[in-house]
């Protein structure tokens, strides 16, 4: 749904993007990874024809962004990081208006709106001055205002940005509730808990070039072949450390007191074999656990903190 190839963007020769390649699948909530400072939002504007690139292309639902803009923007809904409400105007109004921007006309419009505050949980506050809403009722009102043309593709900019903790799980929950509606969801953030319970795969930028991008599993399998695991023993890690490097596929051991961290590259079928192994080698095992690698440490292991 979303083609991004070799894309660059400079300004008086400070490059803020750098050949930056990725694509999104229909129906995929995508995660666009970065510290800040790293090319993200510059990214993200010119997807959504908002900036002009360098160089490269980018295809949305087909379409060019520099060559088709306006269809381009008729098959997406934009939310940025940084929005600003009418503050004398209530939640109806706030977003009529925007129905009508998009060329709803005015029948059609009014279901639109009553079925978007449904689904945005804002019904309730139909009447209310949009400048008398907290900041979590703000950012399910720009979402709102994001949907009210029935986009194909949302690109989200930091949305979670500023909000509370229960906040943030709600609009998890209402992006995945998108999803299983047939939208095309591109995410950018610099909080990896946002996006690890909800994305299917990623693009992690860093100086504004892509260090890695596609499935999250495809990504952690290139980064640690085979399985990782935490080994407890008794008596101290570095005694049984010899036991455990003897044995075959086994990989990357690391000690830290009692316990004992290595890569398996074998299936989980050996593991049992493997756990005999030791006690015939007489190690003392107080518990053996498989550790899943997150969100969080493939974009440690990834990126050094750096700034384009």
């Amino acid at each position: 749904m979303i083609e991004v190839e070799n894309l660059t963007k400079s300004y008086e020769g400070h490059w803020a993007v750098r050949g930056v390649s990725f694509s999104v699948a229909e129906g995929d909530i995508f995660g666009f990874i970065g510290p800040n400072g790293a090319g993200k939002t510059t990214s993200i504007r010119i997807i959504s024809t908002l900036l002009d690139p360098t160089s490269g292309s980018v295809r949305v639902g087909g379409r060019s962004v520099t060559g088709d803009a306006e269809a381009v923007r008729r098959l997406i809904g934009f939310m940025p990081d940084n929005f600003g409400v009418y503050e004398r105007i209530t939640v109806w109004e706030y977003l009529d208006f925007f129905a009508a921007a998009y060329g709803l006309d005015r029948r059609p419009r009014a279901a639109a709106i009553e079925g978007i505050m449904e689904l945005t949980d804002l019904g309730s506050l139909r009447d209310r001055l949009t400048g008398e809403l907290s900041k979590g009722m703000r950012q399910r009102l720009c979402l709102a205002k994001t949907l009210v043309h029935d986009p194909k593709v949302l690109i989200l900019d930091e949305p979670a940005n500023g909000l509370d903790p229960r906040a943030r799980i709600e609009f998890r929950g209402m992006l995945k509730e998108l999803r299983s509606m047939g939208k095309t969801i591109l995410i950018s953030s610099h909080i990896l808990t946002e996006l690890s319970d909800i994305c299917t795969s990623v693009a992690i930028l860093e100086k504004g070039k892509v260090v890695a991008s596609g499935p999250i599993d495809r990504i952690k399998q290139a980064l640690q072949p085979g399985l990782a695991f935490r080994l407890e023993v008794l008596g101290g890690g570095e005694p049984s450390r010899p036991a455990l490097e003897g044995l075959p596929n086994v990989g990357a051991v690391s000690v830290e007191g009692d316990v004992i961290r290595f890569q398996f590259t074998a299936g989980r079928e050996e593991v049992p074999a493997l756990v005999s192994a030791l006690v015939s080698r007489g190690v003392k095992i107080v518990g053996l656990q498989e550790e899943k690698t997150d969100l969080e440490s493939l974009f440690m292991r990834l990126t050094k903190g750096e700034v384009s």
